[in-house]
């Protein structure tokens, strides 16, 4: 389980950089050469595949060279596997917001409110206690 999460840091950390997404989002268009990725960016080459080297840590994309040119590629399934956890995430937390605005418009139980006392019971020895009328 740790793995899973340690996993998805290094994915929502590779894509909390501008530079980065842009690098994904050409290659969810098909693979891409490094001098391609490079081109819209304002920023040497050495640094485009700083952040390529970020990316493949994530495992977010994988680069394969061939002669004088590194291709890369984008791996959708750990694309896909942060987006199942954000979808998990947004799935619980609508059921929740539901069932609070049923349970605060009255729909929740029938409309019933609990009988017992939130407060918890209290010690008849207690001489703070309130009193129980007779």
């Amino acid at each position: 389980m740790v793995n899973h999460f340690e996993r998805l840091d290094r994915v929502f950390h590779a894509l909390a950089d501008p530079s980065r997404r842009t690098i994904v989002d050409r290659l969810s268009r098909g693979p891409a050469s490094v001098s391609q990725l490079a081109e819209p960016l304002d920023m040497s080459l050495p640094a485009v595949m700083q952040h390529l080297a970020v990316l493949e840590a994530s495992g977010l994309v994988r680069t394969e060279k061939l002669g004088r040119v590194r291709t890369c590629t984008l791996e959708s399934d750990v694309l896909s596997a942060a987006e199942a956890w954000i979808h998990e995430r947004r799935t619980d937390w609508v059921r929740r917001l539901d069932r609070l605005g049923e349970l605060l418009d009255g729909d929740g139980d029938n409309g019933r409110r609990p009988t017992t006392d939130p407060t918890g019971p209290t010690d008849p020895t207690d001489p703070t206690a309130p009193k129980e009328p007779s």
